[in-house]
């Protein structure tokens, strides 16, 4: 938050900065929408997915699986792909009008602010089930308990790094903060920094600290405790050793990468979104491990991005119960295998994820991070954005300068506040 095409972010390889609409504005716009009138005249054989799928190949891998879809279940499914950053707009303009589309494709930390001014249909209702479904990822398409939005696929992040430049090191993949910050020393060398990340004020800098967070026991709820200050200390002390670049306040989790791949960065934290692009350099020879952790022993927390796939609250039950037989489909154990061969996202059922093991071994780390992944939004639902903006602020502060004390608890009264 799809997995969803590389225009997104995160979870996926663009570059343009996600626009959050506040929840207020939302909910006075759905609700003066009256989502319980049919607006314009449909076709009653065709439904239309109004997704993020702009990049070709997830465009053609998604008009795919609809074609097959559509021909199981008898009708005609047209695709209308929109940039992810507008998705929630168009969405909202098109409620508006009354003349939203059967089908909705998400970021799944946008999915609970429309969730919640009554936007969409419980899945549950229309017939989908939840089985062979991890509770994580159920969480992830829920909201307040409601299951909203269904996972063909989920991605998190993990640790990519350089197997000749730590092999020449003579250097283990590091597991902890100490062997990180130490490895990363050590390889830094010249133009290359011994990690990159991104730390920019967009949700790509929010994403990539979530786990630093979490497995130091922070939570969204209290940004300026010790943990979650402690976790940005640490952020700190890799720039203080000259082992992260300063230019990681403005990355993206794409430029990232690109330093990745060009050689002046020997490690980097990024997610599965970018294996394509990796591979298309032969002489690079990468690897990926869980995110090191506080100390050993410690559970290493990622968050899980990507998309779901939703019903809207159009008011006419027929088209509605046809379209989450759709999204079935689209969801289905078979499709999600063949979405996430291509991708090189996870499935999010779990058998498909057990096959996808066995075709994929190399990112074999990367579902087992997702296994212990957890929502973005499981907490705060539609206050989540509040949270990220105000976390975006605190990155630019502490890393140009201040204590992440003081940005921390500038964030958390921020976040309280609303401002």
């Amino acid at each position: 938050m799809t997995a969803h095409p590389p225009a997104a972010a995160p979870g996926g390889r663009g570059r343009s900065r996600r626009v959050v609409a506040p929840f207020a504005a939302v909910s006075v716009l759905i609700s003066a929408a009256a989502l319980t009138g049919c607006g314009q005249q449909r076709d009653a054989g065709a439904y239309t997915v109004m997704n993020s799928s702009t990049d070709e190949s997830y465009h053609r891998w998604d008009a795919e699986a609809m074609a097959r879809c559509g021909k199981q279940l008898g009708v005609t499914i047209e695709q209308q792909s929109v940039p992810a950053a507008q998705v929630m707009t168009k969405a909202l303009r098109m409620a508006s009008s009354k003349s939203l589309p059967d089908i909705v494709q998400f970021d799944a930390s946008e999915m609970p602010t429309f969730a919640d001014a009554g936007g969409l249909t419980d899945l549950r209702t229309l017939g989908l089930s939840t089985r062979d479904i991890p509770e994580g990822i159920v969480n992830f398409g829920s909201y307040q308990g409601t299951y909203y939005g269904a996972a063909r696929s989920v991605n998190t992040l993990a640790l990519f790094y350089n197997k000749d430049v730590l092999d020449e090191a003579g250097l283990p993949v590091p597991t902890t903060w100490a062997e990180l910050r130490e490895t990363a020393k050590k390889l830094t060398q010249g133009k290359r920094y011994g990690v990159a990340l991104s730390a920019g004020g967009a949700e790509d800098g929010v994403f990539q600290f979530t786990p630093f967070m979490w497995s130091n026991g922070g939570d969204e709820t209290r940004l300026d405790s010790p943990q979650v200050v402690a976790a940005l200390d640490y952020w700190k002390s890799l720039l203080k050793d000259g082992s992260l670049s300063k230019s990681t306040v403005s990355w993206t989790q794409a430029d990232v990468n690109d330093q990745f791949m060009a050689g002046n960065a020997a490690m980097m934290i990024n997610g599965p979104w970018q294996v394509e692009t990796l591979n298309t350099k032969k002489s690079l020879h990468w690897g990926i491990a869980r995110i090191p952790v506080p100390k050993a022993g410690d559970a290493s927390v990622g968050p899980l991005g990507g998309a779901v796939l939703t019903v809207p609250n159009t008011g006419d039950e027929q088209r509605e119960r046809t379209a989450a037989r759709i999204v079935a489909c689209l969801s289905g154990e078979r499709e999600q295998l063949t979405y996430a061969l291509n991708s090189w996202m996870v499935p999010a059922n779990e058998k498909a994820a057990a096959v996808w093991r066995k075709r994929v071994p190399e990112l074999d780390a990367l579902a087992d991070q997702v296994a212990a992944a957890r929502s973005r939004t499981a907490k705060l639902g539609a206050g989540w954005s509040s949270v990220s903006l105000a976390l975006q602020s605190a990155f630019q502060s502490a890393l140009t300068g201040q204590s992440s004390q003081a940005a921390l608890t500038r964030a958390q009264q921020r976040a309280t506040s609303g401002n």
